[in-house]
Formats: C-alpha cells, sequence, structure tokens
C-alpha cells in the first residue's frame, strides 16, 4: 500500500528517529477481531475527496467468499454523502482489511477508507510471513516510518482514555510529526479499526490542511439480518425520477469576480439542470493577473441567492462547515438542485486567501452565475410555484364553459401546456377513465371561474392535474 502524496517525502537525507513504546503489553494489527456480524459506523474526510468535506460510512461484514486464490470479507456498505446516499459492497482483504473491489459508486469513498482507516496496514498486518509486516507491539519503539528514505517514525505515544460518539475507550495513540506538525491515530487492543484520527500533510511552510480525520460513531457485533434493507441510493431514485445520471461538465464560465481581485473558471453539468436532481461543479480560481496560475488556500463558498444577493443556500452549511476550503485552488462540488424551474442566482463567495485555521485578510469578492433550472420531466407543478398560461388559453377555457368550442378543442389547449412544459403530467399518473375526452359538465364551472379571474393559474393547472390523475380527462401522450 503506498501512502498519499504529501505524507511521503520530508526534506532530510536520514529517517527522524524518535523512541516510542508505551507499557503495555501484546500487539495490534489492522482487522484484529474482525468478524462476521460486525457493524461500524463512522464519520470521515479525506483530502483526496472535495477538500475533506465530511461524509458518513456505514458497513456491515455479512460474511466471506472466495475471490481468485484469497478469501475476502464482503461487507455491504452505505454512505450518507450530504443529500446523497450511495449504497453496495466493499471486499476487504483478510490479511490486510483494505477494500480492493466492490460497488464502483463507492470507489472514491473505498479510497478514502483505505487512506484513512486502514492505512496502518502499510506497517502491522496479522501475517508476518511472505512479505508480510506482521502485527505490532504497543512496547515497539517505531512500528516504521513514511516514506523510503529521510521518513517520519510511526510510534506508540501514550496511552489515554478517549470518548468518541460510539463511547469511551481505553487507547493506545499512534503519532508522528511531519513538518514540525504531529498527527495521532487512536487504536484499541483487540479491536479491528482505529476508533479516532487527527492528521495533517505535509507542507514546507504554513499550516497544514488536515490529511484524513474520522471518529467512530456506532459499533455492534452479531448483527443477523441486514441493517440495510430498504435504503436506496440516490442514483437509483433520481433514475426513476428521470433525472440525468450520465453527464458531463459542459457548461463554462470564466470571468472576473465583481472587484476584479480574481478570475473564476466554471464547468458544470448536466447541460440543462432539473429541480430535484444532482449537479456539479468543477472551479478553478485564478490569478487575476495569469488565468495558467491556480490559486491556493481559497475559503470560499457556493450560495443560491435572491435578485439582492440575500443567501437563500448555502453549500459550506449543508456540509456543516463555516466555508470551503480549497488548498489546491480547485474543487469539486456535488449537489442536489433545490432551485424552482426558472433562473437560479449562484454566488461563489470568495472569503479570501488563507490558512483553514486563519481569517482571510483580503475584502469579500463574488462572482454571479446565473443557470436555467428547468422542471422535472413528469412532475406535478408545486402549488405555490407562479405558473403563466398564455391568454389565448384562457380565452379557450371561456368559450368552453360556455359551449362555444367543444371539449376536443380545449383539450388541445391542454396538451399545448403539457408540451410547452406549462403542465407537468406524470405518464403513470394517468388515471382508468374512459379515455373518449368526454369531461363532466360540472367541471367547465372551473374553466369559467379561471377564465373570469376568480381562481388563479395554479390552482386552474392543480384542478387539470387532478382530473387527469383521475382518468376523468384522458390526454394522449
Amino acid at each position: 500500500m503506498s501512502l498519499i502524496v504529501g505524507s511521503i517525502l520530508i526534506p532530510s537525507a536520514f529517517g527522524q528517529f524518535e523512541s516510542g513504546g508505551v507499557n503495555k503489553q501484546g500487539t495490534w494489527y489492522v482487522g484484529e477481531g474482525l468478524k462476521k456480524g460486525d457493524f461500524f459506523r463512522y464519520s470521515m474526510c479525506h483530502v483526496d475527496y472535495k477538500e475533506c468535506a465530511n461524509f458518513e460510512i456505514e458497513f456491515w461484514i455479512k460474511g466471506d467468499k472466495q475471490v481468485g486464490s484469497e478469501t475476502k470479507w464482503i461487507a455491504e456498505t452505505v454512505v450518507y454523502d450530504g443529500n446523497k446516499i450511495i449504497v453496495g459492497e466493499m471486499e476487504l482483504g483478510k490479511v490486510a482489511p483494505e477494500p480492493t473491489g466492490g460497488t464502483p459508486e463507492l470507489g472514491v469513498y473505498r479510497g478514502a477508507f483505505k487512506s484513512s482507516i486502514v492505512w496502518l496496514s502499510a506497517f502491522a498486518t496479522s501475517d508476518g510471513s511472505s512479505g508480510g509486516k506482521g502485527p505490532k507491539a504497543f512496547s515497539a519503539t517505531s512500528w516504521g516510518k513514511i516514506g523510503n528514505i529521510g521518513g517520519e517514525q510511526i510510534r506508540p505515544k501514550a496511552i489515554e482514555t478517549v470518548t468518541v460518539t460510539a463511547g469511551t475507550w481505553e487507547t493506545v495513540l499512534i503519532g508522528w510529526k511531519t513538518g514540525g506538525y504531529s498527527s495521532s491515530v487512536w487504536i484499541v487492543d483487540d479491536f479491528p479499526f482505529p476508533i479516532k484520527a487527527k492528521t495533517v500533510t505535509h507542507v514546507s511552510e504554513g499550516i497544514p490542511p488536515t490529511e484524513y480525520q474520522f471518529e467512530l460513531l456506532q459499533y455492534k457485533q452479531n448483527v443477523t439480518k441486514s441493517p440495510f434493507e430498504g435504503i436506496v441510493s440516490t442514483s437509483q431514485l433520481a433514475s426513476e425520477l428521470g433525472c440525468q445520471t450520465n453527464y458531463e461538465k459542459t457548461v463554462s464560465v470564466k470571468r472576473p469576480t465583481k472587484n476584479f481581485n480574481y478570475q473564476i473558471h466554471v464547468f458544470y453539468g448536466p447541460t440543462n439542470p432539473t429541480q430535484g436532481c444532482e449537479m456539479q461543479w468543477l472551479i478553478s480560481f485564478l490569478s487575476k493577473y495569469d488565468d495558467t496560475e491556480f490559486l491556493n488556500q481559497v475559503q470560499y463558498d457556493l450560495l443560491l441567492v435572491d435578485e439582492n444577493l440575500k443567501p437563500l443556500r448555502s453549500l459550506a452549511q449543508d456540509e456543516g462547515r463555516p466555508f470551503i476550503y480549497s488548498p489546491s485552488g480547485q474543487s469539486l462540488l456535488e449537489f442536489i438542485v433545490e432551485s424552482k424551474p426558472g433562473i437560479a442566482r449562484y454566488a461563489i463567495w470568495v472569503y479570501g486567501l488563507a490558512p483553514e485555521g486563519l481569517v482571510p485578510s483580503q475584502s469579500d469578492d463574488y462572482l454571479l452565475i446565473e443557470v436555467p433550472i428547468s422542471p422535472l420531466q413528469g412532475t406535478i407543478i408545486p402549488p405555490d410555484q407562479t405558473i403563466k398560461i398564455p391568454d389565448w388559453i384562457k380565452n379557450n377555457a371561456g368559450w368552453w364553459a360556455e359551449g362555444s368550442i367543444d371539449d376536443s378543442s380545449f383539450v388541445q389547449g391542454i396538451q399545448f401546456l403539457i408540451k410547452e412544459g406549462i403542465m407537468k403530467i406524470p405518464p403513470t399518473s394517468q388515471g382508468i377513465g374512459t379515455g373518449e375526452n368526454k369531461i363532466p359538465e360540472w367541471i367547465k364551472n372551473n374553466a369559467g371561474w379561471w377564465a373570469e379571474g376568480s381562481i388563479d393559474d395554479s390552482s386552474f393547472v392543480q384542478g387539470l392535474q387532478w382530473l387527469i390523475k383521475e382518468g376523468i380527462m384522458k390526454i394522449s401522450s
């Protein structure tokens, strides 16, 4: 297993040795005590995934199976990432329980799991034969070092009582220093994975950003039935609702911010974002002097704002953070579109350039991007949504109520509303009426009231939607 870039090399020709070891008998390795029926829930983040945006991962060891020449644990897995739910499986090795396969949609989260919770398997595994690392003693002065040359020593440093959401544990603190800053992982004897971690990347100067951190939220043993029954991935639900699930970020916007402090280049997709569906933004923060130079340590947010720039939604707050942090100057954001159909105003609000722990010295600046949002295909228009229907249809409704035109002519006007996206009717919600477009006389009263202005457009459309759903009015596709 290779560790992530940023923790591999230290600017020194020799490994920096600092004696460790604690007064505790026994050994430990990653996966120690792991068994069928174990259930874990972690809160975690990793710098390689959206600059350490937090998510939760749950996994249940339902058994094992033979994969080639190796027997692996099979873990049913659910990830909760903001508004997204991803359901699938992970395959975990038995010598080192690193995820080596499973559901493709879990790939990025498996990577974060491997590079954080189980990364100690680079030093401690159950099998020391055939080149394996073998278990490591708590009393050992060192468990190894990061990197082949000039790495920091990984060592047991202290025995500490630690309280996390899952409970209170007597732990052994495994720690190391990089760039003068300490990183810590807390492990428990006879427990498969660390229960807590807080680590930093190596930087040559300044305050280093978080590399990864996690905390055990829940642990159960002897769970005999899948705890995930009935949980469905949001991608599956989105597909069933008619959302695009395979799309490219093809729309490009490149402009300076309002006060010309920065340049911002955005690619987003899908091309036609839809209310209730997923959208992705790739944001690059560039120097105002050179659009090939990425800025770093950017503190910012993506806000949905009204016409007066009043924030209606904050992606940072959605993730439980005061701001989104981009040490590299490039961020990938994924979120569910909550805006109503029409023009949505998104503001990339830059608070300034500074490490996470410091307040930027620059003034705020922003770039406003207007995005047309489409209604979801096949959805009924919400009651509070403003609807504007062409006057000629209102005239038709009045004539129909008076008996000047027949039912078929009126239905043609309704079909126009559907075709133009003014009214959305789910194909499956068409009722089981006679299909003859024969509409009861009393319903014409509604059309007459609408034509006179006694009821508004939204009320009229909702009434038509109900008629179609109940099968009273039949509309051909």
